[in-house]
């Protein structure tokens, strides 16, 4: 990819997420990360000092929904491109969104390999520009920007098993083991570490032996990268 850089806001008011966000945003080449942002004011703040192409934003804000900031972009002249996080189903949030200038949606939670392939097939879109020769050429620009299928999770992973032990881990003050998490989430102490670990790969959460116990301790899985 050659030319400018995309230039990317991450809009996220979870901390941790938010410097996730930044992390995959910069290795996906032609994009780089400007700023972050955890609420819309404080969005609002950098787009009205920093250029910016992109948004990725987190729907449900603090101060605002996502939507509503976006239409307040669109009414002060502001014309950066939406990428939507967000862990919502609701396909007429989706149907709204499409006038608002939100040209993808990412459900949480994601892995680096689905906005990679986001960010990719944005930038494809963004490079067909200038007048089409025919009907063919409009689609194809925008076919750049229908993922055929979700970037797969590694083997034997699911999205719903995901969710559901990024929510425990969330919520989890302590942290989480093997061992608690299986319990909590209905699946084998084998499968809760594959999911602990894939998250700690992905740079969502952190690890720690967990001492004072007989043996070879056992690890602790806390939400937040270097916790």
């Amino acid at each position: 990819m050659t030319g400018e850089p995309i230039r990317v806001l991450v809009v996220e008011d979870d901390p941790v997420a938010a410097d996730a966000h930044v992390m995959y945003v910069g290795r996906v080449p032609g994009f780089v990360a400007v700023g972050k942002a955890h609420t819309g004011a404080e969005a609002r703040r950098i787009l009205d000092r920093t250029p910016v192409d992109l948004l990725l934003l987190d729907l449900h804000l603090p101060d605002v929904h996502g939507l509503q900031f976006a239409r307040s972009l669109r009414a002060a002249g502001h014309q950066a491109d939406v990428i939507a996080v967000t862990s919502a189903r609701d396909l007429a949030v989706v149907r709204e969104g499409v006038s608002l200038g939100v040209v993808q949606y990412v459900l949480k939670p994601f892995t680096f390999a689905t906005l990679r392939d986001r960010l990719t097939r944005y930038a494809e879109f963004r490079a067909a520009v200038g007048e089409a020769s025919g009907q063919d050429e409009v689609d194809r620009a925008l076919a750049a920007l229908r993922a055929p299928s979700p970037a797969a999770l590694p083997k034997g992973l699911s999205a719903p098993t995901l969710e559901r032990v990024t929510v425990a881990l969330r919520e989890s003050e302590e942290g989480l083991t093997a061992t608690a998490l299986a319990e909590s989430v209905g699946i084998s102490r084998i499968t809760a570490r594959r999911y602990l670990e894939h998250l700690v790969e992905a740079g969502r959460a952190g690890r720690s032996p967990l001492y004072g116990q007989v043996g070879r301790p056992e690890l602790v899985y806390r939400w937040g990268r270097g916790r």
